[in-house]
């Protein structure tokens, strides 16, 4: 990615005439990596062209699955820390870290859709099932979509390599980014395996390690934090991130699939450990425990079965637990921001963030 020149950082985050706002920053923030992504994938398919209509397909079905919608969140975290910690900085350093952590979610979804067996993402056919579709074989699809996926890697760690940052901050980057994609692969796993010792524990590695942890302590090391101010910034972090994925567990059994972009009852059908179920779990007797794991992880699971999983959600009293540990986990998050040498428009974003996150119908 060629340098990018200094940007001025004024109207960052800011409402004309008002406070910081973190919804105004992400508007920006998804308009500036998407250009970015544009920019870039047009010279991942120029190199495809000589390799064949295959290689063209594969980099054209990653292009439409990171261009095809996505909230952007990680981006507008990593620039809102990445200010929090140097309200000065120049924006491109973070825009290329930001399109990195674009990347990298790409990668993740790719890979999970095809372990999951969904073949819809983001209101769109997943990379596996459009790369079935241009070989005429599902097969075959699912071997060059595993490989989409390792493509997708490979592109995030030289969006970020190509970062202006000063000194070994790359460099600093770069290793965190690593620690960030082992971290979500850790917490993949421990999901397929389906032991986890904690649904917060696995949470945290498989969502919040890349989803809000990570992309701050990124934007921050980007912008020259010394350990002191990575440790307060994780101290808010790591409670957001496992909060986000509570949001995330509610939406997949209550949100709209227009919204959520997921087909209704998906979460149920692939068998995925939400708090929810667990929560459940928990709460159900003898009968409807054995209805719950009956329904949980069957993809001919029929609607009206799915829907009964939903209602038992609601009855036995999971759905509200489930809320009320979120709140605690972003009031926990919220106090740990008090004090420390953040500057105060970032960590005005940082509370906005808070609220967008965790209060999300999407």
């Amino acid at each position: 990615m060629p340098p990018r020149a200094p940007t001025a950082t004024a109207s960052f985050g800011r409402k004309p005439g008002g406070p910081p706002d973190f919804d105004t920053l992400l508007q920006k923030v998804r308009r500036d990596v998407e250009t970015t992504h544009v920019t870039l994938f047009e010279r991942k398919l120029i190199d495809a062209e000589p390799l064949g209509p295959d290689v063209v397909a594969l980099v054209d079905a990653l292009r439409d699955l990171t261009m095809r919608g996505g909230k952007r969140f990680r981006p507008a975290l990593l620039f809102a820390a990445y200010h929090a910690v140097d309200d000065d900085a120049p924006d491109g350093i973070a825009l290329d870290a930001g399109a990195a952590l674009e990347l990298l979610q790409t990668y993740l979804l790719v890979h999970d859709d095809w372990m999951d067996r969904d073949d819809v993402r983001r209101g769109g056919p997943a990379v596996h099932a459009m790369l079935a579709h241009h070989y005429g074989s599902r097969t075959m699809g699912d071997a060059a979509a595993l490989l989409a996926g390792d493509y997708a890697s490979a592109m995030a760690l030289e969006a970020l390599t190509s970062s202006q940052a000063a000194g070994d901050r790359t460099a600093r980057a770069s290793r965190l980014l690593a620690e960030i994609q082992q971290d979500a692969i850790r917490g993949q796993l421990i999901d397929l395996i389906g032991r986890p010792q904690s649904i917060e524990v696995m949470h945290d590695l498989k969502t919040g390690s890349y989803t809000v942890r990570g992309p701050m302590l990124l934007g921050a090391i980007l912008a020259g934090a010394p350990k002191a101010m990575l440790d307060h910034l994780t101290r808010f972090a790591q409670p957001l991130g496992v909060a986000f994925q509570l949001r995330d567990d509610l939406l997949g059994a209550f949100g709209h699939p227009k919204e959520t972009g997921k087909p209704f009852g998906s979460d149920i059908r692939s068998g995925k450990k939400t708090a929810l179920a667990d929560e459940a779990l928990l709460r159900t007797g003898a009968v409807d425990r054995r209805r719950l794991i009956d329904t949980l992880g069957r993809r001919d699971a029929t609607d009206v079965e799915v829907k009964q999983v939903v209602a038992q959600y609601e009855q036995c009293g999971a759905r509200e637990a489930v809320e009320r540990r979120l709140k605690q986990l972003v009031k926990k998050a919220t106090d740990a921001l008090e004090g420390g040498d953040l500057s105060k428009r970032g960590t005005s974003l940082l509370l906005g963030a808070a609220t967008t996150l965790t209060a999300r119908e999407r």
